[in-house]
């Protein structure tokens, strides 16, 4: 169930698809969400999640070494060569909170989304945007089913995630890429949207998570339950994308409005901002270059 895709939006920084065509454009298009490391880069456009550090630096220095677009921080991460464009201010932003279901945890060794939802924070206001059930083309685990109520029964007249690509990118494109643990949902997309139209996902990032993390370091419990019960928002079926995904853009707009409170006002403040003992503050990074990149991952 979905509604007309949205109209056209002026760009702000914002998620694109690009083509995957080649591990060189792979590694730029990760670095567009901000800098990231020799072993990062070689586990995310590799899939080599255990290379040896000498060996991603190899790998790394191979991709990107000798592209000027490209260049290195004083700690040694790669990132993009600086862009004009500050970073985009919060009320500007359009954050896409995504949720997927899928038939495990790890989708570099087979598996597969097999729901997936879209919820928009935009200004003050949050709705639901895009929900879908998705024919994984494998068989749902008894655990999954339990876990989600979504098995081989129920997705076996859904459209395949490459029927449903097309309509998915139209949300996703120009905004903020959210999720409660984002790397967990952006690494199914990546991998599914490869297999179905040779494309990867380039832009921001933020991760609810981490945000909480950082915002409120005193709860025992970060997860998509506690913050729920914390902002006294209701999940109306757990573990199903589109009442989970509503409900993290729900506490992305509780969370960006205790950090616009301390006066954070633009997407990359996300990044920096903390609760220390005396209130919360923004840290500012001491080195410049470590904030160059406007579409920097807040991750």
């Amino acid at each position: 169930m979905h509604d007309a895709a949205p109209a056209a939006r002026r760009r702000l920084n914002g998620l694109a698809a690009v083509s995957s065509s080649s591990l060189s454009g792979r590694a730029l298009a990760y670095l567009e969400a901000g800098p990231a490391s020799s072993l990062v880069l070689a586990r995310e456009v590799l899939g080599l999640a255990r290379a040896p550090r000498a060996i991603a630096e190899r790998v790394a220095t191979t991709l990107v070494g000798a592209d000027p677009r490209v260049s290195r921080l004083p700690d040694g991460r790669w990132t993009l060569v600086a862009a004009a464009a500050a970073s985009p201010g919060l009320d500007a932003c359009r954050f896409a909170v995504v949720d997927v279901e899928t038939t495990g945890t790890s989708p570099r060794r087979g598996d597969r989304v097999i729901e997936i939802a879209v919820a928009v924070l935009e200004g003050d206001r949050v709705a639901p945007a895009f929900q879908s059930l998705v024919n994984p083309g494998v068989a749902i685990a008894p655990f999954v089913a339990r876990l989600t109520g979504i098995d081989d029964t129920a997705v076996r007249a859904a459209p395949s995630f490459a029927a449903v690509a097309d309509r998915l990118l139209d949300y996703l494109a120009g905004t903020v890429f959210v999720a409660h643990n984002v790397r967990f949902d952006w690494t199914f997309l990546l991998v599914e949207l490869e297999r179905a139209r040779s494309l990867v996902l380039q832009g921001p990032r933020l991760c609810t998570l981490r945000l909480a993390r950082r915002l409120l370091p005193a709860l025992e419990s970060r997860s998509l339950d506690t913050l729920a019960q914390f902002f006294g928002i209701e999940i109306e079926r757990r573990h199903r994308a589109g009442p989970d995904a509503l409900a993290a853009a729900r506490i992305l707009q509780r969370l960006v409005g205790m950090a616009k409170e301390q006066g954070a006002r633009t997407l990359a403040d996300l990044g920096q901002v903390r609760i220390g003992d005396c209130g919360l503050r923004i840290e500012r990074p001491q080195v410049e270059s470590a904030i160059r990149n406007p579409k920097s991952a807040i991750e």
